[in-house]
C-alpha cells in the first residue's frame, strides 16, 4: 500500500506544480521588480514539499515530470532546458542544504532559488553563446532571496497546517533544521 500512496501523492503534487506554474504566468512580477524573466517560483514550493515529505527520489521524479509536461503544454524545447536545469540545480542544492542543521526550510528555499537562477543563467550562456549573460546573475541572486523566502514561507505554512490537521507530527510543522 505504501507504493500506491506514494504514487498518488506524486501525481497530486505534479498536478499542483503544473497549476502553480500556469498561474504564475499571470503574476506581473516584472512590473514590481523591473527585471525580465523574474518569477516567484511557485512550482518550487511543490519540489520543496516533496523533498521534505516524500524524499529525494520522489522530488526528482515530480520535478522532471513537471518540467516535461509544462514545456509540452506551453513552453517548448528552450523552456524545458531552462526549467529542467534550474530545477535540478535547485533540488541538488536543497537536498544538500537540508542536511545542514544550520538551515531551516527558509534557508533551504532561498539557496534553492539561488541555485535555480544559476542553472538558468548557465543554460542562457549556452543558448546565447555568450558569457556576458552572467552579468545578469547578481540581480537574480538578490531577487532569489525574496522569492526563496516567499516560497519557504508558503512551505512552512503548509507544514503547520499539516501538523494541525494531524497529518504530520507537530515537531515537523516548521523544520528547524535540515532533518526530516
Amino acid at each position: 500500500m505504501r507504493g500506491t500512496k506514494q504514487l498518488i501523492y506524486c501525481a497530486i503534487l505534479i498536478s499542483l506544480a503544473l497549476v502553480l506554474s500556469y498561474i504564475e504566468r499571470f503574476i506581473p512580477l516584472q512590473m514590481v521588480v523591473g527585471l525580465p524573466g523574474v518569477k516567484l517560483g511557485l512550482a518550487n514550493i511543490v519540489t520543496l514539499m516533496a523533498l521534505y515529505f516524500l524524499g529525494v527520489k520522489s522530488a526528482f521524479t515530480i520535478l522532471v515530470l513537471r518540467c516535461f509536461l509544462g514545456s509540452f503544454f506551453g513552453g517548448g524545447l528552450s523552456s524545458l532546458a531552462f526549467s529542467l536545469m534550474g530545477g535540478v540545480c535547485a533540488l541538488l542544492v536543497m537536498t544538500l542544504m537540508r542536511k545542514v542543521k544550520l538551515f531551516s526550510v527558509y534557508g533551504v528555499s532561498v539557496l534553492g532559488a539561488a541555485a535555480h537562477n544559476i542553472g538558468q543563467i548557465a543554460v542562457a550562456m549556452v543558448f546565447m553563446k555568450s558569457v556576458y549573460v552572467a552579468g545578469y546573475l547578481p540581480y537574480l541572486l538578490v531577487v532569489s532571496i525574496f522569492t526563496g523566502l516567499a516560497t519557504g514561507s508558503v512551505c512552512a505554512g503548509v507544514f503547520r497546517i499539516l501538523a494541525v490537521s494531524g497529518q504530520i507530527p507537530e515537531e515537523e510543522a516548521v523544520p528547524a533544521s535540515g532533518k526530516k
